[in-house]
């Protein structure tokens, strides 16, 4: 019986929950998990969508996910699909379900006019990295990552106000 890939619903989420878990653990990053079943909620199905999420099925079992969400191109003037995570079930893997998960989602970057889809990867995961090269994907050697959260991001956003509050006065 071949992947099924179906949107998922709000009743989902605490499936998607333990996907994210089990992800995480196996990124050795569980410990920086802190989204519950009422947060993805909100952000996936509540009046502001921030992405949306496909869940795979084989034999009417669930057996991963992915959630993806649009992003922009100002060199391309179109939208991207920003695929933020992909998850197969170990037990699940070496079937072709996750080439499928990601056929599915470039069927739908092309039916969304998207320039492109794209990933991140952790550097120390060989086997995805040589998977996802064996698809035609390109690594980005020459961009680096940054990321601004918690007390930083406070500091940065704080820097803003107190502008614009003077910029008022």
């Amino acid at each position: 019986m071949p992947l099924t890939i179906r949107p998922a619903v709000s009743a989902d989420c605490p499936l998607i929950l333990t996907f994210i878990k089990e992800l995480a653990d196996y990124e050795k990053l569980l410990h920086e998990v802190v989204a519950d079943v009422p947060a993805l909620e909100e952000s996936l199905f509540g009046d502001k969508q921030h992405a949306e999420v496909v869940i795979a099925e084989h034999q009417g079992q669930p057996v991963g996910f992915a959630l993806f969400f649009h992003n922009y191109s100002t060199f391309l003037g179109r939208p991207g699909l920003y695929l933020e995570d992909l998850y197969i079930q170990p037990e699940m893997r070496g079937k072709g379900f996750g080439k499928t998960l990601l056929a599915y989602l470039a069927n739908l970057a092309l039916e969304r006019n998207c320039g492109r889809l794209e990933w991140w990867v952790l550097d120390w995961n060989q086997p995805a990295k040589d998977f996802y090269q064996s698809l035609g994907a390109e690594p980005m050697d020459d961009w680096t990552v940054n990321r601004v959260t918690g007390d930083a991001l406070t500091a940065l956003a704080s820097h803003f106000v107190a502008q614009h509050v003077l910029a008022q006065d």
